[in-house]
């Protein structure tokens, strides 16, 4: 039976040191002329656009197709030059290499994306980490602003990719905030909760993930769920 585990970027795979918040909030400055865009714009979890809709509504401004467009061209360019200057907090996240390099040989698994980035971004990002070529599929915030809608563009693309459906309690969603978990609810689809990211344990353990880790240093312990039949 093959397993598809469903992978978020951010503070679950890697930490990009800031760059990507970094890169917004400059494009924002450079297009709309208002410094600190995002200033408590809620991020964690959240989907790049959504995450540009409240900016755009809490600074009264107007949202329009062609502004989109012309802040994601500008992100991503900003984005591709902040995510290669040193910064101490840039990392990828402890066992994620090994864990995916073990995946990789593992004829029932598939790896893919379920992030609330834009594809650009999420590419940017993984590229630079040397991370992208381990993933066959994604779902992206260019597929649906809303996280809880992606799980069934990944379940459409895995199906295209190998022929077949896989049931949803042979799905894992895995990442690092609530909304990770929140989204998997509606498709009936597992959950793993890792708290590498803003959340504590203790703070991910009430949304009822079903299972959970600190951080993936042991990641023995996490490849022994996916070993082949």
């Amino acid at each position: 039976m093959v397993k598809l585990l469903l992978f978020d970027i951010d503070g679950t795979l890697i930490s990009s040191g800031g760059a990507g918040t970094t890169s917004m909030t400059k494009a924002f400055h450079e297009l709309f002329l208002i410094p600190d865009g995002f200033r408590s714009v809620s991020m964690a979890g959240n989907t790049d656009p959504l995450i540009l809709q409240e900016a755009l509504s809490k600074h009264g401004l107007k949202k329009s197709v062609e502004k989109i467009k012309q802040f994601q061209s500008l992100y991503f360019a900003l984005l591709q030059k902040e995510i290669e200057k040193p910064c101490p907090g840039k990392r990828i996240m402890p066992g994620i290499v090994q864990i995916l390099e073990n995946l990789q040989n593992n004829s029932s698994v598939v790896c893919g994306l379920l992030t609330g980035n834009w594809r650009g971004g999420a590419m940017i990002k993984l590229s630079y980490f040397k991370l992208a070529s381990y993933f066959s599929l994604g779902a992206f915030a260019d597929d649906s602003p809303h996280r809880q809608n992606l799980v069934p563009f990944a379940m459409k693309r895995v199906k295209s990719m190998i022929g077949q459906d896989i049931v949803p309690e042979n799905i894992y969603v895995i990442g690092d905030t609530p909304l990770d978990i929140a989204c998997a609810t509606p498709h009936a689809v597992k959950t793993i909760a890792v708290a590498t990211g803003s959340y504590s344990l203790e703070q991910l353990l009430p949304h009822k993930p079903d299972l959970h880790f600190p951080d993936f240093s042991k990641y023995e312990t996490f490849l022994d769920l996916f070993k082949p039949d």
